[in-house]
């Protein structure tokens, strides 16, 4: 599964209220790890299935979720995405159990890379909490390129991430799984950051209506992005934007 997302992670600036809206909306519960006082774990019936720091913890410095991609070596990786026209905002750094950066590509949009031990297994992971992540950016064949070449999608490699083309999108599969796709659009530069290329978590529910209920109860916002309401995107109080949705990424 090298090359796929691995895990997800929230920067707030308050995490006392992210955590409350969160379990109040996914049901997640929260606890403290070897990370520090400003990183706490979501769980899942006792499976870790997000990361949540207070800002600048993590060296970010925006309210923002952002999808951890597995590779087998952080230097290296962070050595081709400079190579191919990518920023590095931090990193690489170790923790206990292996080692991240958060980098950008050509275009802004910022991720992370983590090689090491994942916090749950990536089949117990999915399971838990069913995520994939999507990047609207301008050129969704160049984008591919940039990260198959920087996460090592379709190499030699035989636990690695397919790639395919499909309706005009990028659809990332790994061990059959739709894990990512990437759409092209019109994206300009703004002030508004919502518009620029970003990727978004999609998180995969049994209710929609109860997810946008729970998160304008508990000071979010929320929009019904279909007729059938079957997906909304959501704002926790602090503005970090994400998808629920009861449909699967396929």
């Amino acid at each position: 599964m090298f090359g796929a997302p691995c895990w997800v992670s929230l920067s707030t600036r308050d995490l006392p209220a992210a955590e409350e809206f969160y379990h109040a909306v996914l049901g997640w519960e929260w606890r403290a790890g070897k990370l520090g006082d400003q990183y706490r774990f979501a769980s899942v019936n006792g499976v870790p299935v997000a990361g949540l720091s207070a800002v600048e913890a993590m060296g970010m410095t925006a309210v923002a979720w952002t999808p951890f991609f597995a590779v087998s070596g952080a230097d290296e990786t962070v050595s081709r995405s400079q190579e191919r026209g990518g920023t590095t905002a931090v990193g690489p750094i170790s923790f206990p159990p292996g080692r991240a950066a958060l980098l950008a590509d050509r275009d802004g949009a910022v991720f992370g890379i983590w090689e090491g031990e994942l916090v749950s297994g990536w089949e117990e992971w999915r399971r838990a909490a069913p995520v994939f992540v999507s990047l609207h950016t301008r050129h969704a064949f160049e984008a591919a390129i940039f990260y198959g070449e920087v996460l090592g999608w379709e190499s030699a490699e035989s636990d690695c991430c397919k790639v395919d083309y499909e309706n005009d999108e990028v659809v990332l599969r790994s061990r059959g799984d739709v894990v990512a796709r990437i759409h092209s659009g019109a994206v300009e530069e703004a002030p508004d950051p919502s518009v620029r290329p970003r990727w978004q978590i999609h998180f995969a529910v049994a209710d929609v209506a109860t997810c946008v209920s729970a998160a304008r109860a508990h000071g979010g916002s929320a929009r019904y992005t279909d007729e059938g309401m079957q997906e909304a995107v959501l704002s926790d109080p602090d503005g970090a934007r994400f998808f629920v949705s009861t449909r699967p990424a396929a």
